[in-house]
């Protein structure tokens, strides 16, 4: 039987699979319709699972298929594929572990905002229309966050309102945006895949065949890790995060 070389992928310790991990305070912040909440955005190959912990509310979710939104309270398990358009909404302190497939991608970029078109032109527009200040005092990075985050309403707002009258265009040209803002980094992100998800993969693959040989080896180099948040109450897109470096 041939044997793949496997042994970085042996020594993979990331959390199962190769997942990020956050815990999320939503925004409690009002937006121009009134709801309370996150900044709309999409992820462009990274899957995405709320536990929900306490509070309630609500994700709203827009995909080629239509508008949908899923209730939130304590114990629901709520995840979707990468496309899929969603905003969190908070109807009182609604806290989540979330879950990130392909742990490093999403930190390095894998996520555009549903801003107006004007503000997805051209890389330098949109970084200058998300990016809160280095170093900013704590009422200008809030300050800069909701800054976003009601652009990101604005757009998301007429990308619904255009999937409910029955035309297609604007999420396709959204879509199409987004793929273009993201395209340099995706070499730079096959990288960070191949060191997290695939080698967790690989290394299930490598156990496997050690297995079916008769070969338990890697169960004597079985380790135990703990941490502590890395970062804690860092502005996310839709709340405040308390980060993980689990990779």
């Amino acid at each position: 039987m041939t044997t793949r070389d496997t042994t970085a992928a042996v020594g993979h310790d990331g959390l199962p699979g190769g997942i990020g991990v956050s815990r999320l305070r939503v925004y409690d912040w009002p937006g121009a319709d009134g709801l309370r909440g996150g900044t709309p955005h999409v992820h462009l190959t990274c899957s995405e699972g709320y536990a929900v912990t306490g509070g309630r509310g609500a994700v709203q979710t827009l995909t080629a298929s239509g508008f949908e939104q899923t209730p939130l309270a304590p114990g629901a398990l709520v995840w979707f594929t990468p496309g899929t358009i969603h905003r969190l909404v908070n109807e009182g302190d609604l806290t989540i572990v979330v879950l990130m497939q392909n742990c490093g991608l999403p930190e390095a970029g894998d996520a555009v905002l549903t801003l107006p078109p004007r503000l997805l032109t051209d890389a330098d527009t949109y970084r200058a229309a998300i990016a809160l200040p280095e170093g900013g005092s704590e009422e200008e990075l809030e300050r800069a966050a909701r800054r976003r985050r009601d652009l990101a309403l604005e757009g998301f707002a007429a990308l619904r309102e255009a999937a409910e009258a029955g035309d297609p265009g604007p999420l396709a040209a959204f879509h199409r945006a987004a793929a273009a803002l993201v395209r340099p980094f995706v070499g730079a992100w096959r990288g960070r895949w191949r060191e997290g998800a695939a080698a967790a993969s690989a290394a299930t693959g490598a156990q496997l065949d050690g297995l079916e040989r008769g070969d338990a080896g890697h169960l004597s180099r079985a380790r135990v890790r703990a941490e502590l948040p890395s970062a804690r109450g860092r502005y996310g897109m839709c709340g405040r995060l308390d980060v993980y470096e689990t990779g």
